[in-house]
């Protein structure tokens, strides 16, 4: 089992919040969807001979900005030259003010079989706030478009933790969302990067995030309701009906190899990683003059891929596998952090049971501080 990722790195304007790379002039794409093609040939043999394709995604960027004759030729090179499953699952990151009905027409034509919708807000102020290209209304007519052109398996994103008086707001969006009626929501907290709007603002005292405190009661009142919808958390992030995870993103936090293609695009085959150059132009010209991929490759030592299994287990439902940890990488975490396991049992973070250690709702709060006491080092 692989996946092939594709980073479309063009978007109409720049979120406040995003600090992905992308590039809101389209002079290049025409062209990078040739670099694209050819940086497959390149790299054909990146994943093991017979490697057989379960996903593409398409992310960014925003993918929803190819045309039908773009998505096309980039589908039919990968089918070219990789082994792809009948029943793959091909996902399409869109923004709500792409999908029109001409183009969920031209989507539900194509091969395209799971949308992932950018919504993050139904409140008119967020949006504008955030930068986003969406209306309030537009949000939920994208969806309902979808839904009657025949997509069943769709994902909406929400952000929350964004400044406000109270929780009312974002108790609306999750309402909102509710309605919808998708199998799959992701939802994460407004994250202030450095290299972005939001964070040149903070820099200046133009922007003032809301505390610590009002995000997690934001998330506590995610768990909550999430559940009471039957909606199951299979990572910190992701919540599902029963069944119906995003099987590209499963697949990254299990340690599936992957194929990574397009500037500042990630590939993993299981002992390596290849992260190809963040610059549109200085792509283009690399793979389609020079026949070369701009890259570095990370070789991940035993340690580094132990480390790896910790922080992407530890966001999942299912949690970490020790066993697996000690057995296949060499880290016997009850031998070396018997003290800081025992101290996240009693205090109520993480629950360690039959060779499983898996965070609690107030552990997944502090996840990232609980991976890196875990952390092997040198």
């Amino acid at each position: 089992m692989s996946g092939i990722y594709l980073h479309i790195p063009f978007c109409k304007q720049a979120c406040h919040y995003c600090d992905f790379h992308f590039s809101t002039s389209m002079g290049l794409k025409s062209r990078l969807v040739d670099a694209l093609v050819a940086e497959m040939e390149l790299r054909a043999a990146y994943l093991e001979p017979g490697a057989v394709i379960e996903t593409i995604y398409f992310g960014g960027g925003t993918p929803s900005l190819l045309t039908a004759t773009e998505l096309d030729q980039l589908l039919t090179a990968i089918n070219a030259r990789f082994s792809v499953a009948a029943d793959a699952e091909i996902t399409l990151e869109a923004n709500p003010d792409d999908l029109t009905p001409a183009k969920v027409r031209e989507l539900a034509a194509s091969p395209i079989n799971r949308l992932s919708i950018g919504l993050q807000s139904f409140h008119e102020p967020h949006l504008r706030l955030m930068n986003r290209a969406h209306s309030a209304q537009e949000s939920g007519e994208a969806v309902r478009r979808a839904q009657e052109a025949g997509f069943e398996n769709i994902s909406v994103d929400l952000i929350y933790g964004v400044p406000a008086p109270d929780h009312r707001i974002w108790q609306a969006d999750m309402a909102a969302a509710f309605a919808l009626q998708v199998p799959h929501l992701s939802c994460y907290a407004l994250t202030i990067e450095p290299d972005t709007v939001f964070g040149r603002q903070l820099r200046k005292g133009q922007f003032r995030p809301p505390p610590d405190e009002f995000v997690a009661r934001q998330f506590e009142l995610l768990l909550a309701e999430m559940a009471r919808h039957g909606y199951e958390q299979y990572e910190i992030s992701n919540f599902c009906r029963p069944g119906r995870e995003s099987r590209h993103n499963s697949a990254y936090w299990a340690g599936v190899p992957y194929l990574g293609l397009g500037p500042s695009a990630h590939s993993f085959n299981g002992h390596s990683r290849h992260a190809t150059l963040a610059n549109n132009p200085r792509y283009v010209a690399a793979v389609l003059e020079e026949g070369l991929v701009p890259a570095t490759v990370e070789v991940l030592s035993p340690l580094d891929q132990a480390n790896e299994y910790l922080m992407t287990s530890l966001r999942t439902a299912q949690g970490c596998n020790l066993t697996k940890l000690r057995d296949q990488l060499g880290i016997d975490l009850p031998a070396t952090q018997a003290t800081y396991l025992a101290q996240l049992q009693t205090t109520g973070m993480a629950t360690l049971l039959d060779g499983w250690l898996r965070l609690t709702d107030a552990g997944k709060l502090l996840a990232d501080h609980i991976t890196l006491e875990l952390f092997q080092a040198a």
